[in-house]
């Protein structure tokens, strides 16, 4: 059972170390230069990319390292009255589009997680997000998808596993936190 473990902590420990290091960095270039700016970042996804929306904008709200003022971040998985409501009267691909619409300005960022790449409740939001003049990232993992075609700035893990999508997505996370808090606060 040892030997079990050992590999899968391999096979996580390679697909992070396989990762589009640009493209992290790109991501928080981008979120740098909303804070500078003034903007946000917006953060969504379904299942398990719900929790890691969640997880990176509380790590950008409170601290990721430092003790330091507040970046404006928000989960838009969150809110199950909004949820539910928009589900309910306009279709679930509707659920993050209409937060989207409703909170999203020019500049701001905006990223959709999805490790298939295909949910089509993100695709629709990064389409309204464009609409509105956000800069847009998607989260995927690997291979053409649709949310990928849709964004400015696309990181595609390199697996089609979603256990090791997902441990690669929060990870990313993490490093654009920290790069994103280094910038802008020292340390």
């Amino acid at each position: 059972m040892k030997e079990l473990v050992r590999s899968k902590l391999k096979e996580s420990a390679d697909v992070k170390l396989n990762l589009d290091e640009g493209k992290i960095v790109e991501i928080a270039s981008a979120i740098i230069d909303a804070y500078k700016k003034g903007k946000k970042v917006l953060i969504f996804g379904n299942g398990g990319s719900a929790a890691d929306a969640q997880h990176i904008a509380a790590e950008l709200v409170g601290k990721y390292k430092l003790v330091r003022k507040p970046l404006a971040a928000m989960a838009l998985t969150v809110n199950t009255s909004i949820l539910t409501a928009c589900a309910n009267d306009f279709g679930y691909e509707f659920v993050f589009a209409k937060q989207v619409e409703a909170m999203a300005q020019k500049d701001d960022v905006v990223i959709g997680i999805s490790t298939s790449g295909t949910s089509p409740n993100v695709i629709e939001a990064i389409k309204v997000a464009k609409e509105k003049g956000a800069v847009t990232v998607g989260f995927t993992g690997e291979g053409k998808t649709g949310l990928g075609d849709a964004v400015d700035i696309w990181l595609s893990v390199p697996s089609k596993d979603t256990p090791r999508i997902q441990e690669a997505h929060i990870t990313a996370g993490h490093i654009i936190c920290f790069l994103v808090e280094s910038e802008i606060f020292g340390g």
